[in-house]
């Protein structure tokens, strides 16, 4: 599926954070929910690949012949009722956990799920997981030394599990500056972390190594690699097609030349953001992050500027 350097990792086996991200208001708020009502429902995508849903990132899951592997794990709260809906996969007990970034709702359950397995992810998501983060404000305690990344890398590392190459590759500054993508070579599916939003504007932790224009760049080098029938497991929101992740780099590109020429022209941050996006993309301000939201956003990454 994607041709790239990876590092070989042979399967080995060793025997509450409650920062809630409830939802991606205007200014990305952070706060408590009732757990109790969150539902995780099991989306069957290719291959040995399936999705569950609940609050938080999607988890991408390779359940065969090997065991379980989970990429992400959501919110601490959730652990229980993710390990039920592994359980009925083959085991409530992954073997190893991607992280695809460090965001509390992508990692929350990483303690939980690395007593019993192996956490894997990008150098930088271990950094952020043992240190104090902010996003917008917001701080988060650094994990237990269960929920840490044991094993790390820069580039890319391939886990082989379940008769598949699992290529776990970072594309530097889109979310953040540790975005991995999964690229399930023999299943055809692609789990894009928070590098993919679909059908609505995403979060981009300006503040935390993210680029609107890098994460343009990341999407447009992953469609040049990936089979135009792959399924896409999109952080956020239903499984996706390669069509749909063209649209969605091409939000991000448009968004990045309108707001650069309204820059170019002169326009504060409240001009850009009183003229609003181009028709195409109205409906796109619907979903966590608001159109005002957005463009503050993107203004605020092209001009080289950060969230106070």
């Amino acid at each position: 599926m994607v041709a790239m350097t990876s590092i070989r990792v042979r399967f080995i086996r060793r025997p509450v954070v409650v920062a809630v991200l409830v939802a991606l208001h205007a200014t990305v708020a952070f706060a408590q929910q009732d757990f109790s009502k969150v539902e995780i429902k099991d989306h069957k995508v290719d291959g040995n690949i399936h999705m569950l849903e609940g609050s938080g990132g999607n988890i991408g899951v390779s359940a065969g012949p090997d065991g379980i592997l989970i990429v992400d794990d959501q919110f601490a709260p959730l652990a229980d009722k993710i390990r039920a809906a592994l359980k009925g996969l083959g085991s409530d007990k992954p073997r190893f956990i991607l992280n695809t970034h460090w965001h509390p709702d992508h990692t929350g359950g990483n303690p939980s799920f690395g007593k019993d397995g192996v956490i894997i992810a990008h150098e930088n998501v271990r950094k952020r997981l043992m240190e104090k983060q902010k996003i917008l404000g917001q701080a988060f305690n650094p994990l237990a030394k269960e929920g840490l990344p044991v094993i790390t890398f820069a580039e890319s590392v391939t886990i082989h599990f379940n008769d598949e190459d699992i290529r776990v590759i970072h594309f530097p500054h889109g979310h953040t500056d540790g975005d991995s993508v999964i690229f399930f070579t023999k299943s055809n599916v692609v789990h894009m972390g928070d590098d993919m939003f679909a059908g609505m504007f995403p979060f981009v932790d300006v503040d935390n190594g993210g680029s609107v224009q890098g994460m343009a760049d990341n999407v447009a080098k992953i469609l040049s690699q990936i089979p135009p029938d792959a399924k896409i497991i999109p952080g956020h929101g239903p499984v996706s097609t390669v069509d749909d992740l063209k649209e969605f780099q091409k939000m991000l590109a448009e968004s990045v030349d309108v707001v650069k020429s309204r820059i170019k022209a002169g326009k504060t941050l409240e001009q850009v953001k009183s003229e609003g996006m181009p028709d195409a993309w109205k409906s796109w301000g619907n979903g966590f992050i608001k159109t005002d939201a957005w463009l503050e956003t993107v203004f605020k990454s092209v001009s080289g500027e950060k969230k106070q």
